[in-house]
């Protein structure tokens, strides 16, 4: 069954772009001119995946991937027109699994395509999926982060970083090792992304116990500490 794909773009020579190109990829392909439209279709379609530009009539690329990430964990690439870090870090900060800044060459965005799709499509079933300390639940079934009785609002590539430190409590991983673990192989971004996914985690769950931590490793990486705080 061919996968379906969501673009919303606002310009319709770089929509029929990457329409064609989808198509002939196999893809089926649903397309938005706007924001508002995108989020409906986004919904109603159910796509395997969403590409979304950032300057959009009615609703922003921002806004639609919060409303997006409320109801669905369909993955989502960033079409950023400018590639500078504020908006690179904004779009991951906001749930979306990857970008990819125009122009781009269509070989490198059906790549980027594929490799989030790998990297979505699911773990293995007899794996442990839920991990429990003090005042803390990561459950990677249901994508839920509890902090201290509260389900706290996680996209998913935080819980995921969050669940693999958690996986091996004191084990130091270096950013490369996360990007490859969580992110896979060939993903295409840089080390900055595993700080950016840090940092928004550290700030849901600091303090919260002196049984654990996500701490920084200097001039090696991260690890999630569990005993003397």
């Amino acid at each position: 069954m061919a996968k379906k794909a969501l673009i919303v773009e606002d310009d319709g020579n770089i929509s029929e772009l990457l329409r064609l190109y989808l198509e002939r990829d196999g893809f089926e392909v649903l397309q938005a001119a706007d924001g508002g439209r995108g989020v409906d279709l986004a919904r109603s379609a159910e796509p395997d995946i969403v590409l979304l530009d950032i300057m959009l009539p009615v609703k922003d690329g921002w806004q639609v991937c919060r409303e997006i990430r409320g109801f669905s964990k369909t993955p989502i690439l960033m079409l950023t027109a400018k590639g500078e870090t504020r908006d690179k870090v904004a779009g991951l900060e906001m749930g979306a699994d990857d970008y990819i800044t125009k122009p781009f060459e269509i070989k490198e965005l059906l790549a980027r395509v594929h490799a989030v799709l790998r990297r979505t499509d699911g773990a293995p079933e007899d794996k442990v999926r839920r991990l429990e300390f003090d005042k803390l639940v990561i459950d990677l079934d249901s994508y839920e982060l509890v902090v201290d009785g509260v389900k706290v609002d996680t996209p998913p590539k935080e819980m995921e970083l969050l669940f693999h430190l958690a996986s091996a409590p004191n084990r130091v991983y270096t950013r490369n090792q996360l990007l490859d673990e969580v992110w896979g192989f060939d993903y295409f971004g840089d080390s900055r992304t595993v700080d950016v996914h840090i940092k928004r985690l550290r700030e849901k769950l600091e303090g919260v116990s002196d049984q654990w931590r996500l701490k920084t490793v200097w001039g090696v990486g991260y690890k999630f500490e569990v005993g003397e705080a």
